[in-house]
């Protein structure tokens, strides 16, 4: 009890010192509102944005988008990666053009997918898709290709099928690398459809800090990414205590 009260302390030390700045500054200081609005200001941006729905409105936009694309990213990510680990004639074949395509931020994709695909639904949950995939894919290779020699041995003894050795041997000591990819690619998620959304959209969290900075609303921008940091901590925290539910042992 008393690790978990010290660390809980130490975690707001720099928080607080970080808000009592803030305080001094919009307080003491000759600072503008467009810049640096006051805690209250912001405060009460955030209650007229939740009063008229249009905070939760372009989170659910935003987070239905982050779904569509991450589970798409899953299935290619997690079976790509599986693949390549279990085949080197796939890694020989595959991983030096992955390798190269993931070098390129994906700040730098968004213009030719819209080109591509538009300024609609489409082109978001493509750009969601390729900034997931490759943690995903990575994780998963990395996972897979590390199962001992004996392991594959013993299935080949056995005379396992494919199947049967990746389910039976590679994927149970793959898990915990595989996870730790589905966590980063969660993410990688919801950092980009809100870049997305803040480069060509209509809707959702990024495209209303957009509007508001258009707008000058600074107040705005501040509760928008307090609230993207705060959605992205419980997006982790959840997926992580699913996660501990399959690595028991790890807890």
């Amino acid at each position: 009890m008393k690790t978990i009260v010290r660390k809980t302390i130490v975690a707001l030390i720099i928080p607080i010192i970080l808000i009592l700045a803030w305080f001094y500054a919009t307080t003491r200081g000759n600072i503008p509102d467009g810049i640096l609005p006051s805690i209250s200001k912001v405060w009460q941006a955030f209650l007229e944005m939740v009063e008229s729905g249009q905070l939760q409105g372009d989170l659910l936009v935003s987070l239905s988008r982050v779904v569509k694309g991450y589970l798409c990213s899953i299935v290619f990510g997690v079976v790509l990666g599986a693949l390549i680990g279990m085949s080197r004639t796939m890694k020989e074949l595959l991983f030096p053009l992955i390798t190269v395509i993931r070098q390129i931020p994906i700040i730098a994709w968004i213009p030719l997918i819209i080109l591509w695909a538009g300024i609609g639904e489409e082109s978001k949950v493509v750009i969601i898709v390729m900034a997931a995939f490759f943690p995903i894919l990575v994780n998963t290779e990395n996972g897979i290709s590390q199962t001992p020699e004996s392991y594959r041995e013993v299935a080949k003894l056995y005379k396992l099928s494919q199947w049967k050795t990746f389910t039976k041997v590679y994927l149970p000591h793959a898990i915990p690398q595989i996870l730790v990819g589905l966590k980063l690619g969660l993410g990688t998620s919801w950092m980009a459809v809100v870049a997305a959304e803040l480069i060509a959209a209509t809707s959702g969290i990024g495209y209303r800090m957009s509007d508001a900075r258009s707008l000058m609303r600074a107040d705005v921008v501040i509760v928008c990414m307090l609230v993207i940091g705060l959605i992205g901590i419980v997006m982790d925290k959840l997926l992580g205590s699913l996660f501990s539910l399959f690595t028991p042992w790890k807890k």
